[in-house]
């Protein structure tokens, strides 16, 4: 078949001002793969191999066929201008706030800067006095180099951060002094990784700390080297070289580590989860030095925390797929002890594997704990005999998270809902008060003319989904409309504000987030209900929550929109080859879509817990029946579709985009446009400038606008 590669180079940046031109033609080189028996064929194999300069070439004019489209949509100047200057306002926000050795840290988002950077400061009340302790932007003006997280030295002297570059989330850990942001000692190299990620803790004396440590250049295969994640303890002042191994000789090829220390002792937590299938183990190290293992895989221990005494809180789902709470005494000795401290509820206890953001906090006299309620979350308040205390107050529709300690039993949390940003509360135990701190942030735009309601549709086996409608008050009857979904991991959407959607509620389009099976909204239970051979309920979902929003005069299908990214790219790709009249378009990032090849992407095994693998026929047989690059069909009218990868990205090969792509070209070349766009110096997103983000976005709206029949109205 030939190829038009050199065409549409041409055309790259150039407007469309009439009918566009027809999408590229990808060669066809069929591959046929024996699964069980079954012969699968393959017609873009060639397509996933990166160093290929003919597949460079091939997303070049992907890249230029995509430009031409989008920059020739109407008002992308007006719609460019308005995202601009909501995204770019000069509006101070915070995130991740520790408190250490008396001094508190802080993520600064400042834009227009590309991309957040490093603080720290004396008091709330005096935030705008912040230092500056390490700056990205300074370090590379582009905006492709990012902090992937940091963590204080008990005394507050030292932070070490994990700095990446090009949306890798390869990080080398750096040690900077807080007092005047100089950069100390030795950097620790490959510390943190896509997927796999990375930890560190302090020791107590601040002189040293544990930390994740994949493997470096030379000590396994290429395709190694981001996995085979084991602890070791680094001395400051010494070579990484010479670092102290800890654990993880038998830990599984896919291990996700964390790592807590308990400064009165100098016991060491290590939790350990088997890829991203939910599934932890648990060692505690002795002063001695020697490690004892508390828990296996199978035990259904999912998470533990040490308290100030030195016995450890674990969430336990054994007999509780929504989650109870145990006390574990005397860790590292043969009397070693359980007893339950929280019985389950009728509400979901919150799994969370990042310090950072802890769902379990223990203080000298407290226990806080973050329940999901279908999508919202709250935190709830025991004392230490596990009976109910007064909680924080907190907004309704909203979510939680960002639990830090401070003095005594206080603690610093973050709150959000869909209509209001984020800020952050100072709770002060003794007098059950909760106040807004200085790190609040403020919004470029006011969504207090949205309304939120929470309604429920009902999937095809009956089970009912929370719909989460966020409806501009000037909307009456049906009109555009998108709908966003994820669906897997156990993985709460939970409520978040959104400012850039200020630019889709002020052209009267509704926006919507669905709580699908396959997340974690009401416990094990419903993630469970959605992942491996059941991952068809996910699809069934959000299909029933579209027909719901159609059948009840929110929208209808020609004014219908719907998003996802990731996992939630795999339910875009499910949902329009399964349902290809649903929706007028569809917008995928970073999407999964080739089911029967993910496993086989360097770090596809991670996604062996949630999905299976080929190799069972049970799981391949229900891979294969979703799996939408396999499920394309020739002369079917698919919806317009905007799909965004990352060259760079550890989580999800691009070249699921780029084959999804090519096969949804062939099928339909005179039908709706299919788009992909490939940005060179970003990966999974979440690392990405704040320029290529107003980017994205721009892209996205316009393309919304357009497919959906919106006249767009400039704001005055």
């Amino acid at each position: 078949m030939i190829t038009r590669y050199l065409l549409l180079l041409a055309l790259a940046g150039l407007a469309c001002t009439s009918t566009p031109a027809q999408s590229p033609m990808t060669r066809t080189s069929p591959t046929v793969d024996s699964y069980h028996g079954i012969e699968v064929q393959d017609d873009y194999r060639w397509l996933e191999d990166w160093d290929d300069a003919e597949v460079q070439r091939w997303s070049e004019s992907q890249n230029a066929y995509a430009r031409q489209i989008l920059d020739g949509l109407p008002n992308v100047e007006p719609i460019r201008e308005r995202v601009t200057e909501i995204m770019s306002a000069r509006l101070i926000s915070y995130s991740d706030v520790r408190f250490a050795g008396g001094k508190y840290f802080a993520v600064k988002n400042q834009p227009p800067m590309e991309q957040p950077y490093l603080v720290t400061f004396d008091s709330l009340d005096s935030p705008e006095d912040a230092r500056v302790l390490f700056d990205p932007n300074v370090v590379d003006s582009n905006g492709t180099t990012s902090m992937d997280w940091y963590e204080p030295s008990p005394d507050g002297k030292l932070v070490a951060i994990s700095i990446s570059t090009g949306g890798s989330e390869v990080g080398d850990v750096t040690v900077y002094d807080t007092a005047n942001g100089n950069k100390l000692y030795e950097v620790v190299p490959r510390v943190n990784s896509g997927t796999a990620g990375g930890d560190l803790a302090w020791a107590a004396d601040s002189q040293g700390f544990y930390y994740t440590r994949h493997p470096r250049a030379g000590e396994r295969a290429e395709a190694d080297l981001n996995f085979f994640q084991q602890l070791y303890f680094h001395q400051l002042g010494t070579s990484s070289d010479q670092d102290r191994f800890e654990l993880g000789t038998d830990f599984p090829r896919i291990a996700e580590i964390e790592v807590e220390v308990h400064a009165p002792s100098g016991m060491v937590l290590c939790n350990v989860q088997n890829g991203d299938g939910g599934e932890f183990s648990h060692y505690v190290r002795s002063t001695d030095g020697s490690w004892d293992q508390i828990s296996q895989f199978g035990d259904k221990l999912v998470q533990a925390t040490f308290e100030p005494s030195g016995s450890i809180l674990a969430i336990t789902r054994e007999a509780a797929p929504r989650g109870r709470i145990v006390r574990i005494r005397d860790v590292t000795s043969p009397k070693r002890s359980t007893e339950e401290l929280i019985a389950e509820g009728p509400d979901t206890i919150v799994t969370s594997f990042y310090r950072a953001a802890p769902s379990l906090v223990a203080t000298p006299s407290r226990i806080y704990v973050t329940y999901q309620l279908g999508g919202p979350s709250e935190i709830r308040v025991f004392d230490h005999h596990g009976k109910s205390l007064a909680m924080p107050k907190q907004l309704p529709i909203s979510s939680v998270g960002g639990i830090e300690l401070l003095n005594g039993d206080d603690i610093l949390f973050r709150n959000t809902s869909y209509v209001q940003p984020t800020r952050w509360y100072h709770y002060q135990a003794a007098m059950d008060q909760t106040n807004q701190t200085k790190l609040s942030s403020e919004s470029p735009v006011d969504l207090n003319d949205v309304q939120v309601t929470r309604e429920f549709a009902t999937s095809k086996d009956g089970t009912k989904i929370p719909i989460n409608i966020q409806r501009p008050d000037s909307v009456t009857g049906a009109g555009p409309l998108v709908l966003y979904g994820y669906g897997g991991y156990a993985i709460s959407l939970t409520p978040r504000f959104n400012a850039a959607n200020k630019v889709l509620f002020e052209q009267g389009v509704t926006y919507v987030v669905a709580n699908i099976r396959g997340g974690g909204e009401y416990g094990e239970s419903w993630h469970l209900a959605g992942n491996l051979t059941d991952k068809q309920n996910v699809f069934d979902d959000f299909y029933a929550a579209a027909q719901y929003l159609i059948d009840n005069g929110y929208t209808t299908s020609d004014q219908l929109a719907i998003m996802g990214g990731s996992n939630g790219g795999l339910l875009m790709g499910a949902t329009l080859t399964q349902h290809p009249d649903l929706a007028k378009c569809v917008v995928s990032h970073v999407g999964i879509y080739d089911m029967l090849r993910v496993e086989l992407s360097p770090n596809g095994a991670f996604n062996i817990p949630e999905f299976g693998t080929v190799k069972d026929l049970e799981q391949f047989q229900a891979m294969r029946a979703y799996s939408p690059f396999h499920n394309v069909h020739d002369g079917t009218k698919y919806p317009a579709t905007l799909f965004f990868t990352g060259a760079n990205d550890p989580r999800v090969d691009p070249m699921q985009s780029r084959k999804m792509t090519a096969r949804m070209q062939a099928a339909s070349p005179s039908g709706p446009p299919v788009l992909l766009r490939t940005s060179a110096n970003s990966g999974h997103g979440g690392d990405t400038g704040l320029s290529q983000r107003i980017e994205e976005t721009v892209d996205t709206d316009a393309f919304l606008f357009d497919q959906l029949g919106v006249q767009y109205r400039p704001v005055n």
